[in-house]
C-alpha cells in the first residue's frame, strides 16, 4: 500500500468514525467497519470470478435477470463454481456496491461528507441483514463451511448503539456503505494486495487506540517482522505454520511475505470476536479456504491440532497469562517429560511447551514473552534447566525494548528453538532494548533496528555491547539463568575525571564567592544592618 493510499484510507476511516463515535467503544465500531470491508471484498471477488466465467457469453454479472429463468439457470451454475472455488456466493442484487447504490436511491447530497438529507435513504437494513445471512447459508455442506460459520456475529443491525429508531440505524449504515464504496480495492490487478494491506493497517490503526485490548488481537508489524524473518531463515517455502494464539491472523500472514509459498496456516484463538477477524484477514489475503484452518478455543486447555506438527511456529501468547495448571496435565504428552507444569499464575512457559510440542523436528520456533521467563524460579526455572540441559533447543533469546507493544510497557524477549540446531555448544544472547525510534506513545523499532536483530541472529555474530555467544557452560555456571545483562556486557564507562582541574575550578568558585561575600558587607554596612556571617 502506498503512502497516498494509507493517507486516503486513514481519511475514509476517520469519515466513517466520525458517524459512530459517540455512540460506541472504538474495538464496537472497528466490528462493523472491518466487517463491512469484508463484505466489499466478498462482493468484489464474487463479480470478477462470474464475469470470467461469463466472459465466453459476452454477459456483465450485473446484467443478469434474477427474475427470470434464463438468469436463474445462469446463477445456479455459477453458485456451484463459486461456491467449490470461492468458498461462498452472492447474487447480483448481493454485492455490496448495489446495497450501497440501493441505500442511496432517494438521497440528494448536501455537502462534501457525503451526508444526505433526512429521511432520504432508502430502507436496506432488512436486505444487508438477510444478505450477511445467505452468505454463510451458501457454504452449508460444502468444504468452507467452517471458515464461513457465524463469520458476520459481531455485526449486529439492531444493535440500539446505532440509532434509537429503525431509520436512525438505517441512516447510520447506508452512509458507512457509502463510505466504504468510494474506494477502489483494485482486485483486478493480480499484483495488487490493497484490500488485503488496508485490512491490516486498519486494525493496526484500531489497536494503536485500543489500550490494554490490543494485546488481544494485534501484535505490532516490526516484532512480527522479527519473528516471520527468524522462523523463515534459510528457507523459500513453508510446508505449514502455526500460532497458538493468532489473535488477528496478522503475524501467520506475516511469515507468507517472507517466503514464496506457504502450503497451509494453522492458529487457535481464545477470543471469538477476534477469532472472525482472523477468518476475514486470511480470506481478505487470499489465503484459499482449503489452505488454512483456525479453531476459536483455549489452546492450553482445549488444543485443536494436537496431532500435527508445524515447520514453523510463531506467537505472541497474553503475558502472564493464568490458566488452571489441572494436576490433570501432568499425563499431558505436552507436558509431562518437564517434571513441573508451569505456575497457574503465569502460563508463559506453558504456551512454550505446547508450542514445543507441535514443533517439528526441522522446524523452527520463535516466541515473545515478558522478561520474566528468563530468570523466575521455582517450576519456571525447573523447565528453563530443562530445556537448556535435557534438550538443548534454545537457539537464542532477544531483548527488546520497553513499551512497544499495545497496551503495555513492560520490557519483552523474544525466545527461539530449534530441535535440530546447527549450534549445540552455544545460545546467543542479543540486547536490543536500546535500539529504537522514541515516538509519542510507545517506542518503535526502525528497519535498521530489524535488520540489525534478524542478521544478528542468522550470523550469529558476535558484537560489542549487542551481542554475545554464551558456552552451555557458562549458563550452568549462571544457574540457568537467562537474564541479558549476565551475557551481553553493555555497561558504558565514564570518563576518567581530572581532580586538579576540579581543584583549579573549585579554586576559582571560591575566589568568586570572595568577591561577593565582600560587596555583601558594604552594601549592609551602607543600609547600616549588620551582614550575614
Amino acid at each position: 500500500m502506498t503512502d497516498e493510499q494509507k493517507r486516503k484510507l486513514e481519511q475514509l476511516l476517520w469519515n466513517i468514525a466520525d458517524t459512530l463515535r459517540g455512540k460506541m467503544h472504538a474495538d464496537e465500531f472497528r466490528d462493523y467497519i472491518l466487517g463491512f470491508i469484508f463484505y466489499k471484498y466478498l462482493s468484489e471477488k464474487m463479480y470478477l470470478y462470474a464475469n470470467k466465467i461469463l466472459a465466453e457469453d459476452g454477459i456483465d454479472y450485473l446484467k443478469i435477470d434474477e427474475n427470470s429463468n434464463e438468469g436463474e439457470e445462469y446463477l445456479t451454475a455459477i453458485q456451484e463454481e463459486a461456491v467449490l472455488q470461492l468458498g461462498y456466493f452472492l447474487r447480483p442484487s448481493e454485492l455490496f456496491g448495489e446495497v450501497a447504490l440501493r441505500g442511496r436511491a432517494n438521497a440528494t447530497d448536501d455537502g462534501e461528507d457525503g451526508d444526505h438529507a433526512e429521511g432520504a435513504s432508502k430502507f436496506i437494513l432488512g436486505d444487508l441483514a438477510r444478505i450477511l445471512t445467505n452468505i454463510e447459508r451458501s457454504t452449508m455442506g460444502t468444504e468452507s463451511e467452517d471458515d464461513f460459520a457465524s463469520l458476520f456475529e459481531d455485526l449486529d443491525l439492531s444493535s440500539t448503539k446505532l440509532g434509537r429508531s429503525e431509520a436512525d440505524k438505517n441512516k447510520l449504515i447506508t452512509k458507512i456503505l457509502f463510505e466504504l464504496n468510494k474506494i477502489d480495492f483494485e482486485l483486478d490487478k493480480i499484483d495488487s494486495d490493497v484490500l488485503g494491506d488496508a485490512y491490516e493497517y486498519l486494525i493496526g490503526k484500531f489497536a494503536a487506540g485500543a489500550g490494554k485490548k490490543a494485546g488481544e488481537f494485534y501484535t505490532p508489524q516490526s516484532v512480527s517482522t522479527i519473528l516471520a524473518k527468524i522462523v523463515t531463515t534459510g528457507k523459500s517455502k513453508l510446508k505449514s505454520v502455526y500460532d497458538p494464539t493468532c489473535g488477528s491472523g496478522s503475524l501467520l500472514l506475516r511469515v507468507s511475505k517472507e517466503v514464496k509459498i506457504v502450503s497451509a496456516y494453522y492458529g487457535q484463538e481464545m477470543n471469538r470476536t477476534t477469532y472472525n477477524l482472523a477468518r476475514m484477514n486470511m480470506i481478505l489475503h487470499d489465503v484459499h479456504y482449503r489452505n488454512f484452518d483456525l479453531r476459536q478455543e483455549d489452546t492450553l486447555e482445549r488444543p485443536q491440532h494436537l496431532e500435527q506438527r508445524f515447520e514453523a511456529v510463531v506467537a505472541n501468547p497474553p503475558f502472564s497469562a493464568k490458566w488452571s495448571a489441572s494436576k490433570l496435565f501432568e499425563s499431558d504428552d505436552r507436558f509431562s517429560q518437564y517434571g513441573k507444569l508451569a505456575p497457574s499464575s503465569k502460563a508463559d512457559f506453558a504456551f512454550v511447551q505446547h508450542m514445543l510440542y507441535q514443533l517439528d523436528d526441522n522446524g523452527q520456533m520463535a516466541v515473545v514473552l515478558p522478561h520474566g521467563v528468563l530468570f523466575r524460579g521455582a517450576a519456571e526455572g525447573h523447565i528453563r534447566r530443562f530445556l537448556i540441559e535435557d534438550r538443548n533447543w534454545l537457539d537464542a533469546v532477544i531483548g527488546l525494548p520497553a513499551n512497544i507493544f499495545y497496551g503495555t510497557s513492560i520490557p519483552t524477549c523474544i525466545l527461539v528453538f530449534k530441535k535440530c540446531r546447527e549450534n549445540p555448544d552455544d545460545i546467543l544472547f542479543v540486547d536490543a532494548s536500546a535500539h529504537f525510534e522514541k515516538q509519542k506513545n510507545q517506542n518503535h523499532l526502525r528497519p535498521q533496528d530489524i535488520a540489525r536483530i534478524v542478521d544478528t541472529y542468522r550470523d550469529r555474530s558476535v558484537v560489542e555491547k549487542f551481542s554475545h555467544r554464551a558456552s552451555i557452560d557458562k549458563i550452568k555456571e549462571n544457574d540457568f539463568n537467562l537474564n541479558i545483562p549476565r551475557y551481553v556486557d553493555t555497561f558504558e564507562e565514564e570518563e576518567p575525571v581530572d581532580l586538579t582541574e576540579v581543584v583549579r575550578e573549585l579554586k576559582a568558585i571560591e575566589k568568586g564567592m570572595a568577591k561577593t561575600d565582600d560587596a555583601i558587607r558594604t552594601f549592609c554596612k551602607e543600609l547600616g544592618i549588620g551582614a550575614p556571617v
